[in-house]
């Protein structure tokens, strides 16, 4: 090892550590915000399937939707829809979240009063 290359192993160390782990944060939060977002389609798809059939939607979508996460549920004549959302926060309730959300419809099955669930 030369006398002019000695420390530039920890130099670049010291400089591509932090980039590594901001890396790897950003590829965390991107995981949890998809994770999420299929929960969020989840928890619509079922209570929109509930509410077509008659029964309380909120409900059915809440057994299944992230913690925290809103349902709502409501439809004009024969539609039903239902939107589900939330916000993520990987890194923690102190910085800006992600909003996420899904929504899903379905057509009110036969013999069933508009409103009925809800």
């Amino acid at each position: 090892m030369r006398r002019g290359d000695r420390g530039s192993v920890t130099a670049e160390l010291a400089v591509g550590l932090p980039a590594l782990v901001l890396l790897l944060l950003a590829s965390l939060t991107a995981v949890s915000a998809v994770i999420t977002k299929l929960e969020c389609v989840d928890a619509a798809r079922e209570a929109v399937r509930a509410e077509a059939r008659g029964e309380h939607g909120v409900t059915a979508g809440r057994r299944v939707a992230p913690d925290g996460a809103r349902v709502r549920v409501g439809g004009q004549g024969e539609t039903v829809r239902a939107i589900v959302s939330t916000r993520v926060r990987p890194l923690g309730p102190y910085l800006p979240g992600i909003e996420v959300s899904a929504t899903a419809v379905a057509e009110r099955e036969p013999g069933v009063v508009s409103g009925g669930g809800s």
